[in-house]
């Protein structure tokens, strides 16, 4: 049985003693269990609501702090891509490149990503049918690369809201790639707070807990030390502090349902 998926990590690099101290607490949580574990940290968030929201600090100086959590601590990377160009770059660092939800449909994004030979982690976007992303499959498929991950992050619910279909889950598994459920992205508001995100991070516990019932292979979560002083996408993000409890809840229920034979 493959080991169960962690990408875990602030939504951006608001610094590099940030990024690190987080990396180093992360660490030491999942040391503790027998889990496949990358660091998640954005060098720029492209996507934001307002044009004067935090974006941080681009690539360049970025990949530079992702590469010192992976010399010093010895972790495996994930970071996200927007652009094209940005891919063979950030294959450098990165383990995974992840594709931001808004952009799985990119055809350009999606080879150049597909190319480098890396893991690619394609997040579904809010508006597709999970039986959709056969087409998205193919176009990394098209390269040679089949290194491939599914993530679920919720759908479009009427204006500023999400829901999370257990069956997209499902759906997805069918095309035979791991598929990663994305816990706290999943209960944003887009756009709910007028000029930034909202969400409501209460609810990561429960959603992330019927994930793992389904049947996931792996979860991904933003975390912070003080998500009420994150610079992008706190309302959303898990206390670290929680974090272990929620990480225990998820596993057990993902033996059991190993145990089950699903």
């Amino acid at each position: 049985m493959e080991k169960f998926k962690i990408l875990a990590g602030p939504c951006v690099i608001e610094s590099e003693s940030m990024v690190l101290n987080i990396a180093e607490s992360l660490k030491q949580i999942t040391e503790k269990e027998n889990v496949d574990f990358y660091f998640k940290a954005s060098f720029d968030k492209a996507n934001r609501t307002s044009i004067s929201s935090f974006r941080g600090p681009g690539i360049e100086e970025g990949l530079h702090t992702l590469e010192k959590v992976k010399r010093e601590l010895g972790l495996k990377i994930v970071t996200d891509i927007h652009e094209p160009w940005q891919a063979e770059p950030v294959a450098e660092i990165a383990d995974i490149i992840q594709i931001p939800a808004f952009l799985c449909r990119q055809t350009d994004i999606l080879t150049a990503a597909g190319k480098t030979g890396k893991c690619i982690n394609i997040k579904k976007a809010q508006f597709l049918a999970p039986w959709d992303m056969k087409n998205v499959i193919h176009k990394v498929a098209a390269t040679g690369n089949k290194d491939i991950m599914l993530c679920e992050r919720g759908t479009c619910f009427g204006y500023n809201s999400l829901v999370v279909d257990m069956t997209s889950l499902i759906e997805m598994k069918e095309f035979g790639y791991p598929v990663i459920f994305d816990a706290t992205h999943s209960v944003q508001k887009p756009g709910g707070r007028g000029d930034s995100t909202g969400g409501n991070r209460k609810y990561i516990r429960y959603l992330a807990r019927a994930a793992a019932a389904v049947g996931i292979d792996g979860i991904f979560a933003e975390v912070h030390p003080s998500p009420e002083q994150a610079l992008s996408d706190g309302p959303n993000m898990i206390r670290m502090e929680d974090f272990p409890e929620i990480l225990r809840q998820i596993l057990e229920i993902n033996k059991m349902v190993h145990d089950f034979g699903e």
